[in-house]
């Protein structure tokens, strides 16, 4: 199985898996205790065409409040190694094609994430040190087969010699920002052939007491 296969699987299991959480409430018709106490109604607004809230972003027009911080020549790392850790193939393009690196540079640049971005940045600082300690050049500059070779020393974190392991955690740090960022594409997810919430042949309609419930016909809905 390859590389980019596993991290497909990965993806699918974590999104069923945060997907069985999911429960649907009945509209809460009284004030909440929070609301109460605080006057904030936390519940989202009805309309859903309303403008975003802190607690229900307007999603039909998103925008990021804060500045991306990743210099140039990180943002050039950061792609290069996107694209070592899902290239593209046959089917898909690779992961530098889709704006993942918008994605990491975003995350990583948010309030409350300074961690992660010392991490990232420490991270691909030591991917170029060690590419031109051992080949001479930049980790960008390099040849796949010996970017692969420098991951793979950091690739899983259990199997890397103790003073690797830094390097490893911001290696399963990136990877996981990359797979994100990948498959909540429109192109990521044709690839792992999600097709959403859309009607099927075999679909009949609402059942006759839903439409009762809501006051609908089925002529309402042709």
């Amino acid at each position: 199985m390859t590389r980019r296969a596993v991290l497909k699987v990965i993806a699918t299991t974590t999104a069923l898996g945060g997907a069985a959480g999911i429960s649907c409430a009945e509209p809460q018709e009284e004030p909440s205790a929070h609301e109460a106490l605080s006057g904030f109604d936390p519940l989202p607004p009805r309309n859903p065409l309303a403008a975003g809230t802190p607690t229900d972003p307007d999603l039909l027009a998103p925008s990021v409040p804060w500045d991306f911080v990743l210099t140039d020549e990180e943002r050039r790392l950061a792609s290069v190694l996107a694209d070592v850790i899902l290239p593209g193939d046959d089917r898909s393009p690779p992961a530098s094609a889709v704006g993942v690196v918008d994605y990491v540079d975003e995350f990583v640049s948010a309030p409350g994430h300074e961690e992660l971005l010392a991490m990232v940045r420490g991270g691909l600082v030591w991917l170029n040190r060690t590419a031109q300690e051992r080949f001479g050049a930049g980790f960008a500059d390099i040849s796949a087969d010996q970017q692969r070779e420098i991951c793979d020393q950091v690739c899983f974190e259990p199997a890397a010699l103790p003073s690797l392991k830094p390097q490893a955690r911001f290696f399963d740090l990136f990877r996981d920002l990359v797979s994100t960022g990948y498959w909540t594409t429109d192109e990521g997810m044709r690839d792992l052939g999600y097709v959403g919430n859309v009607p099927l042949p075999s679909f009949d309609g609402p059942p006759p007491e839903v439409l009762q419930r809501l006051g609908l016909s089925g002529e309402d809905l042709e």
